[in-house]
């Protein structure tokens, strides 16, 4: 390991040397989230060095954490999983997000905002159900942010797969969501709702889609989680 160790035979001891260096339990989180390749990956910690993430991913894969397979018959492409030891680490993460959804203040996760973090979470978290049959598109705007980072297209397919485009995806848009970013994370977080920040949340195009806007956003895992810490 990268840190000294505890130095206890301890189990909490023993876990926490894998499990609490910087962004494993992120990774972790990504990993569990269904992420397998490592452009995936990053885009799920877009604040972790390439370098320092392949040098996790060695140091879980060396723990017996996570295998990496490599793709047939593509040679030097590999994927990662989760092993039966990863995968019992649901419910450890779990535990994390729901705590820090329930007793970390609002306005502490507030100060994080990252636009490309945010619609990563919205793209694999979507429910197209409520959505029309045929590929539907979103475009959002968060008008206080640079032009580099202001527009993102969700395209939802027919079969369901969802795609997030940083730029223009060449098709008709059918509904636009005109916002502030924070508004955006707080409606994701749970903390608010589409209905509860109307004046602050602009939506133009399909009436159908816009209503049902609450029901089909990719949402918090944790948003069913209650906020007990002030907001």
């Amino acid at each position: 390991m990268t840190q000294p160790g505890y130095k206890q035979f301890c189990p909490v001891a023993m876990a926490a040397e894998l499990l609490c260096t910087r962004w494993t339990m992120l990774l972790l989180r990504e990993l569990l989230a269904g992420s397998t390749r490592f452009n995936d990956l990053r885009r799920g910690v877009p604040k972790m060095s390439p370098t320092l993430l392949s040098q996790r991913l060695k140091e879980l894969e060396a723990a017996g954490v996570i295998e990496r397979r490599e793709l047939k018959p593509a040679k030097g492409v590999f994927e990662y999983h989760m092993t039966e030891s990863g995968k019992d680490l649901r419910p450890v993460v779990e535990a994390m997000g729901f705590w820090g959804q329930k007793w970390v203040e609002a306005k502490q996760s507030l100060k994080n905002l990252d636009p490309s973090l945010l619609m990563w979470d919205m793209r694999r978290n979507l429910n197209p159900s409520p959505l029309p049959d045929g590929r539907t598109v979103i475009q959002f705007l968060y008008h206080e942010l640079p032009v580099s980072k202001r527009s993102w297209w969700l395209v939802v397919e027919p079969h369901g797969d969802v795609d997030l485009c940083r730029s223009d995806p060449g098709f008709e848009v059918d509904l636009y969501v005109s916002t502030d970013l924070r508004t955006m994370t707080a409606i994701w977080m749970g903390l608010t709702t589409v209905e509860k920040e109307s004046e602050k949340v602009a939506l133009t195009g399909d009436r159908d889609i816009a209503s049902k806007m609450q029901t089909w956003l990719g949402r918090s895992p944790f948003a069913v989680e209650p906020k007990r810490a002030s907001a």
